[in-house]
């Protein structure tokens, strides 16, 4: 990215908005951008005018979306595992801008991107993708380019010089309304409507729970690659869905075994006071639930090394 700002015209004649997966940890990143090129460039405030020539950057932990012609940031549930997250910003844009929109989808990791670039497509806008072997991690543009109809292929050398051609050229399609679904889940997005209704008109519910709240999540109509959302927001593709799931089965295996040897612990304790005070009976029946929480840890720790 900073080497597109160094080499793109001052003023660049579009406005560019930029999300990248930093959570909550702070970004430096529009002061860099700053001094690698001539563009103003910040971080993203609700309710600011989005206006040619300037490089707006979502702030940390913030969904950055368009609504109309400002900007405005929420802290609604994350997307794909993430907050920023570019699929929102992405079916935002399309919506408020339809074919105006160049959506750009560059390195980094598992899908996020893929289907708000499918929403920009479906409004009309353009798809650029960068070359996956192009990409220090190609994840995202592989899963752009496997499922949306991309209509430009740049790489780092190349962005910069696409984008300004591409912006310089006048918008030739009329622009067309939003498919309803897209209109919903951009509700969703900001908090608006009856989450149970707006979910049921765009999916089903699923047997599958959310990793992050543990509700239902609904899978969405006609989505490929598959994805889902839950009542108080939370969406996930098919693949963040699988990561995030490998990441609390995970937690969930280790906190198992830390409660199995706690308890082991605990019994051998109680048992120890018990021969203490000579009630033999009492000590054996503790001794042999200890044993018994010993056996089951041991097992757990054999199936998490992958014995």
């Amino acid at each position: 990215m900073l080497d597109m700002a160094a080499a793109l015209p001052v003023p660049f004649p579009a406005s560019i908005l930029l999300v990248q997966h930093i959570g909550t940890h702070e970004s430096v990143l529009p002061e860099l951008l700053r001094r690698s090129g001539r563009n103003p460039a910040m971080h993203a405030r609700s309710g600011l005018s989005i206006e040619p020539g300037h490089i707006y950057v979502a702030p940390p932990d913030h969904h950055m979306l368009v609504v109309g012609n400002e900007i405005r940031l929420t802290r609604e549930a994350k997307e794909n595992h993430t907050r920023p997250a570019i699929d929102p910003l992405f079916r935002s844009a399309a919506i408020s801008m339809g074919p105006r929109v160049i959506g750009v989808v560059l390195s980094g990791r598992l899908d996020d991107g893929t289907a708000g670039l499918q929403a920009i497509k479906a409004c009309g806008g353009l798809a650029v993708v960068q070359e996956p072997t192009d990409a220090e991690a190609p994840d995202m543009p592989a899963s752009a380019s496997a499922n949306v109809a991309v209509d430009h292929y740049v790489t780092r050398a190349t962005l910069a010089a696409t984008l300004t051609r591409l912006a310089d050229e006048p918008v030739s399609i009329p622009r067309v309304a939003a498919p309803p679904e897209m209109v919903r889940e951009f509700q969703l997005s900001l908090g608006e409507g009856n989450p149970m209704e707006q979910l049921d008109a765009i999916g089903r519910p699923s047997k599958i729970t959310c990793p992050d709240c543990s509700g239902v999540l609904w899978e969405i109509r006609n989505s490929h690659p598959p994805r889902y959302r839950c009542h108080t927001g939370h969406a996930y593709t098919q693949q963040t869905l699988e990561h995030t799931q490998g990441t609390r089965t995970d937690e969930a295996l280790w906190s198992a075994l830390r409660a199995l040897q706690e308890r082991e612990a605990l019994l051998s304790s109680m048992a120890g006071a018990c021969r203490e005070r000579s009630d033999a009976h009492e000590a054996e029946r503790l001794e042999a639930e200890a044993v018994h929480m010993k056996t089951h840890a041991l097992q757990l720790q054999r199936i998490m090394a992958g014995e």
